[in-house]
């Protein structure tokens, strides 16, 4: 009985085993973790947060379990960007002052939590595919917001209170699908046609898929009345036409050209700080922007407070806790955030923590785009254009701390740190040395 048993349970383990090790089994994982982080709200408003951190938990246990399953193919040094790993750290260290040290660890896990199963999309899945996985869930869920706004709004015209759609489709917007607010759905918009026109570009899809998709997501973005989307798409245009002129350009005049956009793009942005107002007016985002700068304006005397080290990383605010609370009492309003992911850093992790953040995502956008505009495959070109959209946003929304929007920079960060940097010619050379051979760099 007992050598039946035994012998039961080797065909299970090398079963599990290979399982763990296909391709099938890591495109499943990888829309799994995008499809699970992207419903977030969704499922909270449906079945409590609890039911999502299980889901999450479950999530980083399976990752977990690949990677152990590929562990001869895993190096610590390579798989985790150091740049990532210095700025979580520091983020867990802000708990030793935090005045809610529970609350810190809490918003610190579900942090770290998602940075594991951005790194591991990253390890088990190349640009492409992780490109065609997000495009097969963003399809969905685009299909299933409009679906959701056209049931409320036109076919049942009643609001659905329990996911907070008001159903202003029929009045042209604004509309927020199963996402949350208009502002988190036409970010997703627009992270979408990134996504859709690199799987036209690389025949990925049929031609009738990505017309259809590329269609979804510019009408759910119009829909959905941000005025961010705007900013977001003309800074996407911008970073595409420069990277485009750039990859045109002959090698040996690349490296000047790089560096006249680099000039171009700081006196852009020092004259569109000069002339915000106006440009707000022109967005007719002013309301949007008021209570936004007023916000901004009480989270820098609580900054000057801490400014150094800030006042611990809760992540999303918790209302309650101190200093949010004073200063939702102060704005008179209830915000979940700073509206602004480096204030929010800056509230939070101190200048420290900025420092790290700014640092991170500099290095990654450069590392990407320099591998976007050296080669030839559209495909390169999603990281770069990913992170101009995080990065700017960032500038009117937290989203790049939390859920989506942070998973989907540490893959970006994963991406960018095994493209282009010292573990690239570690690994060349590690290659080389079972080769026999020298790696392409050290060559005569």
């Amino acid at each position: 009985m007992t050598d039946a048993a035994g012998y039961g349970s080797h065909p299970l383990r090398t079963w599990v085993s290979e399982t763990l090790d296909s391709a099938v089994f890591a495109r499943a994982f990888t829309l799994a973790a995008f499809g699970a982080v992207l419903s977030s709200f969704a499922i909270q408003r449906l079945s409590g947060g609890v039911v999502y951190a299980t889901i999450v938990a479950g999530l980083c246990l399976v990752g977990a379990a690949i990677l152990v399953r590929r562990r001869r193919e895993v190096n610590l040094v390579r798989l985790l960007p150091s740049t990532l790993v210095l700025f979580v750290a520091w983020l867990l260290v802000t708990t030793v002052w935090s005045s809610d040290r529970g609350e810190t660890l809490s918003g610190w896990g579900h942090t770290a939590a998602l940075a594991f199963l951005g790194i591991v999309v990253g390890h088990v899945r190349d640009t492409l595919q992780t490109a065609r996985a997000l495009g097969d869930v963003l399809r969905v869920l685009l299909a299933t917001s409009l679906g959701v706004e056209v049931l409320s709004g036109i076919l049942l015209d009643m609001p659905f209170r329990f996911l907070g759609v008001a159903g202003n489709i029929a009045l042209g917007g604004p509309v927020q699908g199963v996402f949350g607010t208009r502002n988190m759905l036409g970010f997703i918009a627009v992270i979408a046609l990134i996504t859709f026109v690199v799987e036209w570009r690389t025949t990925s899809v049929r031609r009738g898929v990505a017309i259809f998709s590329i269609s979804l997501a510019a009408l759910m973005a119009l829909l959905s009345a941000s005025p961010t989307v705007f900013v977001l798409a003309l800074a996407v245009a911008a970073a595409t036409g420069a990277l485009d002129l750039i990859r045109r350009t002959p090698e040996p005049r690349r490296r000047p050209l790089q560096a006249t956009l680099a000039g171009v793009v700081v006196v852009g942005l020092t004259i569109a700080y000069a002339f915000r107002h106006l440009i707000i007016g022109l967005l007719n985002a002013g309301s949007d922007f008021a209570t936004r700068a007023e916000l901004w304006d009480t989270i820098l005397v609580y900054v000057r407070v801490r400014p150094v080290q800030g006042w611990g990383w809760f992540g999303p605010w918790p209302v309650q806790e101190f200093p949010f609370v004073s200063i939702n009492i102060i704005t008179t309003d209830r915000h979940a955030s700073a509206l602004n992911a480096y204030f929010d850093v800056l509230l939070q992790a101190g200048w420290v923590g900025l420092l790290l953040f700014l640092v991170m995502c500099g290095i990654a956008l450069v590392r990407s785009w320099l591998v976007a505009s050296a080669r030839r495959s559209v495909v390169y070109a999603w990281t770069p254009l990913v992170l101009v959209t995080l990065l700017v946003d960032s500038a009117f929304e937290s989203f790049t701390l939390s859920g989506f929007g942070w998973m989907l920079l540490t893959v970006c960060l994963v991406r960018a740190g095994l493209s282009r940097s010292w573990r690239e010619r570690m690994r060349s050379a590690e290659e080389a040395e079972g080769s026999g051979e020298l790696p392409h760099d050290a060559r005569g």
